[in-house]
């Protein structure tokens, strides 16, 4: 099951990029929400085969998934694959210059489910899909508009 959504940022494409690969900003972030997150694998600069370990709580379980970073080009595009045991999921982030100072950034999720719980999961999923859609689009605005905000307020 694929989620795809597009949004655009006011700020050039490099800021936009710096923002979305400063991952020790996100990892914070995600802690503040409650996930447990450990970079396992840290490579400086940024670049394929950093590995995340996390654990988060999600529908009444605590949930494990290790992330790596599988492509880094900057300024356009990252991939990470994430598995658990019960799911794959490919996680593609694109970015495209549409003007000096406006870039539209590219989100895609891929989910693979490995066993048949997860199966049945997904197809829950494929069930809500409208609803679980509206809401990974909200999540990606909302982050778009948070990196405009603070290119803003750096200007």
């Amino acid at each position: 099951m694929k989620f795809e959504t597009r949004e655009d940022i006011e700020a050039p494409i490099d800021y936009a990029f710096s923002q979305i690969s400063d991952f020790a900003v996100l990892e914070r972030s995600l802690q503040r929400r409650g996930a447990d997150v450990e970079r396992t694998i840290d490579k400086t600069p940024p670049a394929p085969g950093i590995v995340w370990d996390t654990a988060f709580d999600l529908r009444g379980k605590r949930r494990h998934l290790r992330l790596e970073m599988i492509c880094y080009e900057p300024p356009t595009l990252m991939r990470f694959a994430a598995t658990s045991k019960s799911l794959d999921c490919d996680v593609e982030v694109e970015l495209v210059s549409l003007s000096r100072g406006r870039t539209r950034m590219a989100l895609a999720a891929d989910l693979k489910p490995r066993t048949i719980s997860a199966r049945l999961m997904v197809q829950s999923l494929k069930l809500a899909r409208t609803n679980v859609t509206k809401r990974f689009e909200i999540r990606t605005a909302t982050f778009a508009r948070d990196l405009e905000d603070r290119y803003l307020r750096r200007a």
